[in-house]
């Protein structure tokens, strides 16, 4: 009778230590105990306040040589946030490296082994990292800000959080960065190679929405408009291109365009080997 009850026991028990709760705690272990985390994500600080710093320096330096219609349409947010541009590409390797390490080590296998709903696995992944994610986004949105409105109040052109639609881009700020994060996750859930998937992400922030420019016709501006970055940048911006999505529309292009990438990850990671 004991050993029938402690035998009817177990699954209760195993069960209980797989819930949701426990898998995200655990991968919030996971990240942490490795270095790259810290270091790429000081990279994500770093790297946006420096390039804000030294397009804001370049552009209040010259700023005699700037003309009045120039000085008239200048979104001072926007460029204050601009060196978010470089930041993005730190976070979206550290996306792809929180699923496409275990791959490389072999350690995924032993997760799947604790916890065989694979999909639990993914979903815990991605909860972690978009939190961590998201407020170093808002912590480099609002530092990046404050650097570059130093610099444009020399001239006196900055912007200030309570002006109509800053607070929103200097939040955005963070989401954009959130959503280069995923997206560099949602990659690597997907292709399961961490070169791979760092330089699939890359391609696709950084290098095609500028290849996305050269594209003539209509609908080169239509692939240019919706394109990634291009149409998730813009909720940092306060001045509307009218070429370009508006901010909360632009965003949720982008939010959708790495959701299916994620949805396909989802499914292959069900279907495939580990």
């Amino acid at each position: 009778m004991t050993t029938m009850a402690s035998t009817l026991e177990q699954p209760s028990i195993s069960s209980s230590g797989t819930t949701f709760a426990n898998v995200v705690r655990s991968e919030w272990t996971k990240l942490w105990s490795v270095r790259s985390t810290r270091w790429t994500l000081l990279a994500t600080l770093l790297v946006s306040v420096a390039f804000t710093t030294l397009f804001a320096w370049g552009e209040t330096a010259n700023w005699s040589q700037v003309d009045a219609q120039q000085r008239a349409t200048l979104d001072s947010t926007a460029n204050s946030l601009a060196g978010l541009y470089f930041g993005q590409l730190a976070i979206a390797v550290l996306g792809a490296l929180v699923i496409t390490a275990e791959y490389s080590t072999g350690g995924i296998r032993t997760t799947l082994t604790a916890v065989p709903s694979r999909l639990k696995v993914l979903f815990a992944k991605g909860l972690t990292f978009g939190v961590v994610a998201l407020l170093i986004g808002l912590v480099t949105s609002f530092t990046a800000f404050f650097v570059g409105q130093a610099f444009f109040s020399t001239v006196g052109v900055e912007a200030h959080l309570g002006d109509p639609g800053v607070l929103r881009a200097v939040i955005g700020g963070g989401l954009y960065i959130l959503g280069c994060g995923m997206l560099g996750f949602a990659v690597g859930s997907v292709l399961r190679h961490s070169a791979g998937s760092i330089t699939t992400a890359i391609g696709l922030l950084f290098v095609l929405p500028i290849l996305s420019n050269l594209l003539p016709g209509e609908w080169g501006k239509t692939v240019q408009r919706y394109f990634f970055s291009n149409a998730g940048g813009q909720i940092t911006t306060v001045r509307q291109d009218p070429n370009l999505l508006t901010p909360w529309n632009g965003y949720l292009v982008f939010t959708v365009e790495w959701l299916v990438i994620l949805a396909v990850g989802a499914f292959l990671m069900r279907r495939r080997d580990a």
